[in-house]
């Protein structure tokens, strides 16, 4: 993480990314640390979520390629996991997406939801709305300990 540190609003934009996407971390460490640093937490606020929405999205779209394999091999989620998000996405439609936030279920609902091949924008949305609200509040938890 220091490494990315290093490269500031860049860094956490990248760590952002790959945590939604192939990366076994969360970019909260980095985010929280740059507050602590002296960044501006709005701008980290909108950098992270902007990665990290590019990332969801980028799983959304491995997911519409429809190809399960690929899902297993480069995603490491399994077809079993993957099956119980899409009953969730088929019953509530592309709003559950907004819950692609959630740490290790959030990139298997971004994959369910391009699978299921629910509406581009509506999902996109629900995602960054997600995205967006789990960086604000860890900006706010972050700023009441300052």
């Amino acid at each position: 993480m220091e490494f990315f540190a290093e490269w500031g609003f860049l860094g956490l934009f990248v760590v952002s990314f790959l945590a939604a996407t192939i990366l076994p971390f969360g970019s909260e460490v980095l985010f929280v640390g740059m507050i602590f640093s002296g960044y501006n937490a709005w701008a980290c606020v909108f950098v992270a979520t902007v990665g990290n929405w590019l990332g969801g999205l980028t799983c959304y779209y491995i997911g519409s390629l429809g190809k399960i394999e690929w899902v297993e091999k480069y995603l490491k989620i399994k077809k079993e996991s993957l099956d119980k998000y899409l009953c969730k996405i088929q019953k509530y439609g592309s709003w559950f997406a907004f819950f692609a936030f959630v740490p290790f279920v959030g990139d298997i609902i971004a994959v369910a939801a391009g699978y299921m091949r629910c509406k581009f924008w509506s999902t996109a949305f629900a995602i960054l709305c997600g995205k967006f609200i789990r960086y604000l509040l860890l900006m706010y938890a972050n700023n009441m300990v300052l």
